[in-house]
């Protein structure tokens, strides 16, 4: 098996909402986009210490390769399963975020640039 295998995606998508939702925000501060990524977004996802998102990773596609962008790394219950980040996006074709949620594994969201 690979872990390819295991990373699920929207055809797997069940009540509570795992696929992380990747969208173009304006950042205020700078006024610049900024890359917002959203575990939850239509139905909130459960955090507490028995089910939560611990992490989320963001790549960008290069060149039909995948490079991290960044990964954040979240707390059950204060933790809240959206973050944002500055991306240098010349040359990406697209996003993907990967999280993982502690009961029910790793799931993949991606946006296109193109």
């Amino acid at each position: 098996m690979k872990l390819g295998d295991l990373i699920k995606g929207a055809t797997q998508e069940g009540k509570e909402k795992h696929v992380p939702v990747i969208e173009l925000v304006n950042c205020d501060e700078c006024g610049k986009n900024a890359v917002k990524v959203t575990v939850g977004k239509e139905v909130a996802h459960p955090n507490t210490i028995e089910h939560h998102i611990k992490w989320i990773a963001l790549f960008g596609v290069k060149g039909g390769v995948a490079v991290h962008i960044a990964t954040f790394d979240l707390g059950p219950t204060f933790g809240v399963p959206t973050v944002v980040a500055h991306v240098n996006m010349e040359g990406l074709s697209e996003l993907i975020a990967i999280e993982y949620c502690n009961v029910h594994g790793l799931w993949e969201g991606a946006y296109s640039l193109s």
